[in-house]
């Protein structure tokens, strides 16, 4: 069945790590509302690809890693160029290379990890700022993760990370204000190849301990990205949007 495509919105956003996984579910609903797109991600045929899912008459891809500022550049360069705006930037590229507590962890690794999950951010915020957002408005929506709000020993880099990326996403809306608005959403386990060691060979299991009996989707965090880019959020910002189908519930005593 294909999905419905809503006439040309006359916005523009840009979503980086959209390959596959949440990137591309976020590009996937910014696509259908009618808002035309530039998606960035490090395999450049699994970016072409995408493009050609999403729809090659909206949607452009420009490889490259998200911690390179030539690579942060040049995407939103081509943005305005090919859209002539960019409304909006979702910062969803991420990674996370190694799964261990944090008393042994290779502080190599750790710096890898804040450049490509932080400053990466950053970077592209900076970018879109100067290139539209600053004198025209939008949004930003940092992907953060639930493994930023409390501790994740077998994820530890990784969610000490996506605490930076929450207090980040506070500053940018302080700073970007009253213009730009700056989000992000915390996400628990979504079903994507990224997060597969967290519940291959266990999905059931893993999904019991969910309230809703279920792990998230990419669809599940498009929905909410395309939703604070809206002006349905006009009067949201700063704000960390937590999606992780109840799991948070049971953290309670009894």
């Amino acid at each position: 069945m294909t999905k419905e495509i809503a006439a040309d919105s006359g916005k523009a956003a840009l979503v980086t790590g959209a390959s596959r996984g949440i990137g591309y579910g976020i590009a996937e609903a910014m696509v259908a509302r009618g808002d035309r797109v530039c998606i960035t991600g490090r395999n450049e045929e699994a970016l072409k690809e995408a493009v050609e899912r999403l729809g090659a008459d909206r949607v452009i891809g420009v490889p490259g890693k998200a911690h390179d500022e030539a690579h942060q550049a040049v995407a939103v360069e081509r943005a305005m160029e090919a859209f002539g705006r960019v409304d909006y930037l979702v910062n969803n590229a991420g990674t996370n290379p190694v799964y261990s507590p944090i008393a042994d962890l290779d502080l190599a690794v750790m710096r890898k990890v804040f450049e490509t999950n932080v400053v990466s951010a950053l970077g592209f915020a900076q970018q879109t700022w100067k290139a539209w957002q600053k004198e025209n408005g939008g949004a930003i929506v940092n992907i953060a993760s639930v493994a930023g709000l409390s501790p994740s020993p077998f994820i530890a880099a990784y969610g000490v990370s996506k605490a930076a990326m929450i207090n980040l996403t506070a500053q940018l809306a302080h700073e970007f204000a009253p213009g730009v608005r700056v989000n992000a959403i915390a996400p628990a386990v979504v079903k994507t190849k990224f997060a597969t060691v967290l519940y291959e060979g266990r999905e059931a299991e893993a999904a019991a301990a969910y309230p809703l009996g279920r792990l998230g989707v990419p669809e599940d965090i498009g929905g909410a990205a395309a939703f604070l880019t809206s002006e349905q959020a006009a009067w949201i910002t700063g704000q960390t949007l937590v999606i992780d189908g109840g799991v948070f519930l049971n953290a309670g005593v009894g």
